[in-house]
């Protein structure tokens, strides 16, 4: 503007600093002091995180020595890579592997997109009273323990007085009763099938947040143009909530071996049902089998860091996919 003059600097003057370059330096404490209420509700969860988190990674030092509990970390000899090798070469190792990945990729393709489509349905939903009931009996599930879930799916397939034979019996569908969890072939359905029951309500609450933040004009301009509502889903909300959508695919092919623990083990009573174990034992319960029960613990902490670095490898892999193809990432 005219008069507004910039004055030359002098040979021994310094230009003025900034006010945003003075703070900059200081501005993560000023606003950690300035959200002192907030950082104090945190640290209660960061605690917890260091630990029973990464202070137990100290742990895994032992996978490459023969640990002593007596002797502990340092007096117990290091041995290498000897664990891992005693495991791949183990015989149960293929078999473990197998159904690991049996289970998990089951969960994957039929647990995962399960609450997506629970979601979409309940979002057709005009009726508020039947959407709010549908969606209390199917988020009850999640907070009932896995050892109440097991207890009901033993008196629902017991062959003595078990509602799901008398009910195939009633419509002649079998001869006599099925004794379904002493045959290997059902273990992975029946378990794949609990779980969905279980954890399908509770996983569709992001879903339909996400649905829930779409702008509504969108639908209005789709009906316009002649779109029905079927169509709407396919053009306006399932794009919009993909992002979403492959956040947690990433996370779940990042948890791929991670087949389950609690729910085999109590579905197995405890790995004493020899029948199934064939088609049950999985990475983890093969670890608390070798770690706990049989007091191995460098070997079963070889097998659990084997697990540990492949599922972060495939994490890696599905974000960096997941990037390249311009979709959403984790990072």
């Amino acid at each position: 503007m005219k008069g507004d003059t910039i004055s030359p600097l002098h040979d021994n003057e310094t230009p003025p600093v900034r006010k945003a370059d003075r703070s900059g330096k200081l501005g993560v404490w000023r606003r950690f002091i300035n959200q002192w209420d907030y950082q104090l509700m945190i640290l209660p969860s960061l605690a917890f995180i260091i630990v029973f988190s990464y202070i137990p990674m100290w742990g895994v030092l032992i996978s490459f020595q023969d640990y002593n509990l007596f002797k502990g970390f340092g007096a117990s000899p290091w041995v290498g890579m000897k664990h891992f090798q005693m495991f791949f070469e183990s015989p149960e190792f293929w078999n473990i592997m197998r159904n690991t990945l049996a289970i998990s990729l089951l969960k994957l393709a039929i647990a995962f997109p399960a609450p997506i489509f629970l979601a979409l349905m309940l979002n057709e939903v005009r009726n508020m009273a039947f959407k709010r009931i549908v969606q209390t009996v199917t988020y009850i599930p999640h907070f009932i323990s896995w050892v109440v879930v097991s207890g009901l799916v033993f008196s629902m397939l017991s062959a003595d007085n078990g509602p799901v034979n008398d009910v195939l019996q009633k419509f002649s569908l079998i001869d006599k009763p099925i004794n379904f969890l002493s045959i290997p072939e059902y273990f992975w359905g029946i378990l794949v099938s609990v779980g969905v029951w279980k954890e399908i309500g509770f996983g569709s609450i992001v879903y339909l947040a996400a649905i829930a933040g779409i702008d509504p004009a969108l639908y209005e301009a789709a009906a316009l143009d002649g779109a029905n509502r079927f169509k709407q889903i396919f053009l306006i909300t399932i794009p919009s909530i993909s992002p979403v959508i492959i956040i947690f695919l990433i996370l779940g092919i990042g948890n791929i071996l991670n087949a389950g623990f609690e729910d085999i083990l109590l579905m197995t009573k405890n790995l004493t049902n020899g029948i199934v174990m064939p088609y049950a034992e999985v990475i983890d319960t093969y670890v608390y089998q070798m770690g706990i029960m049989n007091q191995r613990y460098s070997y079963a902490t070889a097998a659990g860091l084997f697990k540990s670095v492949l599922s972060v490898i495939l994490l890696f892999l599905a974000n960096g996919i997941a990037r390249r193809l311009g979709k959403a990432s984790l990072w």
